[in-house]
């Protein structure tokens, strides 16, 4: 039976937990994940745990924050003055935002403090500090599509 293995491209069933068991992601209830193995789509960790799965395997999968999002980064949380927001707009612990930087890259952004001429906004991904784990059910190992190659 054939072996997961770096550029097949894969589809899996996921259900994605952190250490105190709370569920962030799972693909219950939704088509599986569709990814190219090694091809930089998903975390390093969850490419590291299907490889070498076959079809039908599961397992639970164990990525530390160095194979995931990676640590927080300081200089990723910023303050941001109140009256750079819009003035119907007010800001909450917890929001979700997205700004816009000077080169116009859109990035996501979580409000983790409001004070009172300013708001401290978070960069970082939502995982990033965590280890996460992962229980996988490989579904299908996508076989090649065939070409025709002119001669």
């Amino acid at each position: 039976m054939q072996q997961v293995k770096s550029g097949d491209k894969v589809k899996v069933h996921y259900h994605g937990k952190l250490r105190s068991g709370e569920t962030f992601d799972s693909s219950n209830g939704r088509e599986p994940l569709e990814f190219t193995v090694g091809g930089g789509q998903v975390i390093k960790g969850f490419d590291q745990g299907v490889t070498g799965m076959q079809v039908g395997d599961k397992k639970t999968v164990e990525i530390p924050v160095q194979d995931a999002y990676g640590e927080k980064q300081q200089e990723m949380i910023i303050e941001f003055p109140k009256s750079q927001f819009p003035p119907d707009m007010n800001p909450e612990e917890g929001m979700q935002l997205q700004m816009s930087n000077g080169a116009g890259q859109n990035f996501n952004v979580t409000v983790v403090e409001v004070k009172d001429d300013s708001v401290v906004l978070d960069a970082n991904h939502p995982l990033a500090g965590e280890d996460l784990i992962f229980d996988i059910e490989l579904v299908e190992i996508v076989p090649p599509a065939s070409k025709i190659i002119m001669p």
